[in-house]
């Protein structure tokens, strides 16, 4: 089993939807997927077609469980209606557990024992994370093989991925292990030079961890969006899409060498 955290602390940079575009593809695979919405505002839930008020468990109940296994974790997944992907929601109470839990002992790993009890049910664990740093966060990065950070190639972007980059850092001093980190420029716009001149930044000041293309803007996200569905099931042919099935191609790549 293969995790993967979305993760900025900016929002509006592409989170959800390369959380589920890269589902999507892999789905299409024959890969089963598990998608984990960290986030109180419930995004990647609702992107699926839930209201987060009404799903009957969620992410919330997780961190009430006092023993997780196959019995007591699995209640918890939803099937979606994509075949392969199925989703452990969201819920706004997700937002009082740092108030509520933030200081038990070990809230931290609470998601990766959870999904270690699990592994054998799943290829892929895609984590979508809030753009705030606490006990989600801080949950999705340590259950995680890998961080994906989406960054708008714009220059306000560049300040949360500043932010992001020294979260990471401090993480790692108290874990004491590395994260393996890739940057993912998003809504790229070869039209204008703030993209340009962004990407250019990204690659000059992480030239290790940038992924060396870009995913474009494409209305077709937004399309695909309203329907339900990623995008790879819904324009399989966008440039989109394309994007993404080359970022998949790079992060499978370097897994393989790992």
């Amino acid at each position: 089993m293969i995790v993967w955290s979305i993760a900025n602390q900016k929002g509006g940079v592409g989170k959800t939807t390369t959380t589920i575009t890269l589902a999507g593809l892999l789905s299409k695979q024959g890969k089963r997927v598990l998608l984990v919405d960290t986030d109180p505002h419930a995004s990647l839930t609702t992107y699926l077609g839930y209201d987060s008020d009404g799903v009957p468990s969620s992410l919330f109940d997780l961190f009430q469980l006092k023993e997780y296994n196959e019995d007591t974790v699995l209640p918890l997944v939803m099937r979606s209606d994509i075949e392969n992907i199925d989703l452990l929601p969201a819920h706004m109470s997700l937002a009082t557990l740092d108030r509520v839990m933030g200081n038990r002992s070990g809230m931290g790993l609470i998601l990766k024992r959870a999904l270690m009890s699990i592994k054998t049910k799943y290829d892929y664990v895609l984590i979508d994370c809030p753009p705030i740093l606490g006990v989600m966060m801080v949950n999705a990065l340590a259950a995680s093989d890998r961080i994906l950070i989406p960054v708008q190639t714009e220059f306000l972007a560049m300040k949360g991925l500043e932010r992001m980059v020294r979260t990471l850092a401090i993480m790692q001093k108290s874990r004491n292990k590395a994260f393996k980190v890739t940057i993912v420029p998003t809504m790229y716009d070869k039209r204008t030079n703030a993209s340009l001149q962004t990407l250019q930044q990204l690659k000059k000041d992480y030239p290790s961890q940038v992924w060396s293309s870009a995913v474009p803007i494409d209305t077709k996200f937004r399309d695909a969006s309203l329907k339900n569905l990623p995008v790879s099931h819904f324009a399989s042919g966008s440039r989109g899409v394309f994007a993404y099935k080359q970022l998949l191609l790079y992060l499978e790549r370097l897994s393989i060498d790992e």
